[in-house]
């Protein structure tokens, strides 16, 4: 009984050898992971804003011509080249004018082809001595009057031809209809407008508030965020114009994307524009794990083990991970 009690009692002094001998292994770096020092950067605030797909300029067609529309030849989304034909307007008037002016140049063109014969005949008869020579010369000013008559109808015909080429609604841009006003049957006056064109120079034009003015820059970059209604293009623009006025209270600024044509006009979009520097630290993302809600760092310490470090993450950027809190200048971080 003795024996068995002191044999209990020996076992219990003894110290236990550890249950998990490589527990500290488990947390010692591994000895291929370089490290990742952690040192202060400069760090672009992001701040979120809408964009408007916009045409850099948006131009009337307008007809030069009173009168009636005649034919409208395009629609709402088609593409149009510069100088193209959109609309006819036509006016019953000038299309009478024009009849009654060819008329009358066919006309005088018989009374001058009269004129030149009687002005050669009277020369003939002159030099024989068998006319005078004032009805010589009376023949010769028929002939010059008869001339001028055909040259003054000739003008007006190439100004009422000129009227009625006026009737022709021509895009005064490269672009994509947006809007067509009017229809055939239509009575417009000079100078109305019948199509509207947005031209081909798409941008992305942003309303920032009047704070920013002193962060936006060109040449700075634009990302988009989020989903938008045409489809997957690439995300990442510059700023390329920035308005000198502020309106309302906001800064207008333009950005080219590539391939922004493939949005809608008008169409709205979510992106992320800087706001200004400051210092902080940015980690790669893979660096940091989670574990019932709580983000770490992994710290290596000198002794060669590593250290679970709460941390709280911030805005995530193409560099990396923002860290707000819980990492010190210095400090080593390895992979979970």
């Amino acid at each position: 009984m003795e024996s068995g009690w002191f044999a209990d009692q020996t076992l219990r002094n003894k110290p236990m050898r550890p249950l998990f001998p490589t527990l500290s292994l488990l947390f010692a770096a591994p000895a291929w992971a370089a490290p990742f020092l952690v040192e202060p950067v400069t760090i672009t605030d992001q701040k979120p804003v809408f964009a408007t797909v916009e045409s850099r300029h948006v131009e009337p067609a307008r007809v030069r011509t009173g009168g009636t529309i005649a034919s409208i030849a395009v629609k709402e989304g088609d593409w149009v080249k510069a100088g193209q034909v959109l609309a006819v307007v036509g006016d019953r008037k000038l299309v009478l004018q024009q009849a009654a002016i060819t008329a009358q140049i066919a006309a005088l063109t018989a009374q001058r082809d009269e004129a030149r014969k009687d002005s050669d005949r009277a020369r003939i008869l002159y030099r024989t001595g068998a006319v005078s020579k004032v009805l010589m010369e009376n023949a010769d000013t028929a002939l010059t009057v008869a001339i001028n008559g055909l040259k003054a109808q000739n003008a007006a015909l190439s100004v009422l031809q000129q009227q009625l080429a006026e009737g022709k609604v021509l895009a005064p841009s490269t672009g994509r209809v947006l809007k067509v006003d009017l229809t055939r049957g239509s009575v417009v006056e000079g100078g109305e407008e019948i199509v509207r064109i947005a031209d081909d120079d798409l941008v992305l034009r942003l309303e920032l508030p009047e704070n920013y003015a002193n962060f936006i820059k060109l040449g700075a970059t634009v990302q988009l965020r989020g989903s938008n209604l045409s489809g997957t293009i690439p995300r990442v623009g510059t700023i390329s114009l920035v308005y000198p006025q502020i309106h309302d209270g906001k800064v207008i600024a333009e950005a080219k994307l590539p391939g922004v044509d493939q949005y809608f006009v008008g169409e709205r979009v979510r992106a992320m524009v800087g706001a200004g520097t400051r210092t902080g630290f940015v980690v790669p993302p893979d660096l940091i794990s989670t574990s019932f809600g709580l983000d770490y760092a992994h710290v290596l310490q000198a002794g060669g083990t590593v250290i679970d470090v709460p941390v709280q993450p911030g805005q995530a950027s193409p560099a990396g991970l923002e860290i707000l809190s819980g990492l010190n200048p210095g400090d080593r971080l390895v992979a979970p």
